[in-house]
């Protein structure tokens, strides 16, 4: 008879878990579904289900996790788009196949649509999500504006990624509801129409002007090893020069203000922490995955921003970077230079400031020699 690490038990536990509560969510919803009977279909007790998830939110949002990372992805590299609305509309095309079958039941078409209606019923992760949002119309954006800048008007294309997210995500409550309503192919002609809005979209925030300059120094470090990025679904390392941004869950806005304010050639690492890696970290997780998975059945390599986006649960990158205790409300950001780091700043502004921080002449002249 094999006997099992401690570690294999554990994972095999927690395997059984996810298969058992995918069965109970997709017949019941989440809403009626109960964690006993989780614990029966997996033919554990109910405190080993707690063990491995600590919520049934937290299990929930595990599933969704699972079903992102082993569904089916498409490998065949994309032609370009060649304008703005033609991107808009395979992206809609991309996002709207998750629509459930005629024939799926109303649970598993819930979780299909990777719904989280009735899910995140309190106001921190709704407030969450809404920052998540935020930054996916910010990764939409960015794969705009590399593929097609010249025929939408203007260079920023964050306002109609947001009006795109919104047409697909639906405006209220009622969201799930409005997906089943109608044709989706109107909502994917409509997506592409928005490509020809002229919209006034400028990047001017009012407070970027007294963002108080980060601090010079010169810092030896050890970057944590094996993060993956949520964009590439690959191995994040640290060996070039750039900005790494630790953002908690409330300051993701301030993921914009890194990438414009980065210099040519920069890697941008945001790094995104919270207080709830059960729940929050991993609604993360799933917004992301499953969006930037629609994102790469539309653009090319090529169009991808020169960004890592990993999710710091275990406070790794950020004590790495020198904040130990990082929490939903925090902004960090260093800016690396030849594997030091040169320059520091905290607070609104932080990913700002250390962005368009400068190597000092007194590290230059040290290195020389060096």
């Amino acid at each position: 008879m094999v006997r099992l690490t401690r570690a294999q038990q554990q994972e095999r536990t927690r395997t059984a878990v996810l298969a058992a509560a995918r069965a109970e969510f997709a017949e019941h919803g989440y809403v009626e579904a109960k964690v006993d009977q989780i614990a029966e279909r997996a033919e554990l007790t109910r405190g080993a289900v707690y063990s491995n998830f600590p919520s049934k939110r937290a299990l929930y949002l595990a599933v969704l996790v699972d079903m992102v990372e082993h569904s089916a992805t498409d490998e065949v590299p994309p032609s370009p788009p060649r304008s703005t609305a033609e991107a808009l509309g395979s992206f809609a095309r991309a996002w709207l196949e998750r629509l459930p079958l005629a024939d799926d039941t109303p649970a598993f078409g819930q979780m299909q649509l990777r719904s989280l209606a009735r899910v995140l019923d309190d106001e921190p992760a709704r407030g969450a999500l809404a920052q998540v949002t935020r930054l996916e119309a910010l990764l939409l954006a960015l794969a705009l504006e590399s593929c097609a800048p010249t025929d939408a008007g203007q260079v920023r294309q964050v306002r109609r990624a947001e009006l795109v997210l919104r047409l697909l995500n639906g405006s209220g409550p009622f969201a799930d509801t409005a997906l089943g309503f109608g044709d989706p192919f109107d909502v994917a002609h409509a997506c592409a129409h928005l490509g020809g809005l002229g919209l006034a979209d400028t990047w001017d925030p009012p407070h970027l002007p007294y963002v108080a300059p980060a601090r010079a120094c010169q810092d030896l470090w050890t970057p944590p090893e094996g993060l993956p990025d949520l964009i590439t679904e690959r191995r994040v390392g640290f060996d070039e020069d750039g900005v790494i941004a630790v953002l908690g869950i409330n300051r993701l806005g301030a993921a914009e203000e890194t990438i414009r304010a980065a210099r040519p050639g920069d890697r941008v690492t945001v790094a995104v922490v919270t207080s709830d890696p059960a729940e929050i970290g991993r609604l993360v997780r799933l917004r992301i995955r499953d969006f930037t998975r629609c994102l790469r059945r539309v653009f090319t390599p090529d169009a991808w921003p020169r960004l890592h986006l990993v999710v710091d649960d275990r406070g790794l990158l950020a004590s790495a970077t020198g904040v130990p205790n990082a929490d939903d409300s925090t902004e960090h950001a260093v800016r690396i230079h030849k594997g030091e780091l040169v320059a520091r700043a905290d607070g609104r502004g932080a990913a700002y400031a250390a962005a368009t921080a400068e190597v000092s002449n007194t590290t230059r002249s040290k290195r020389a020699a060096t």
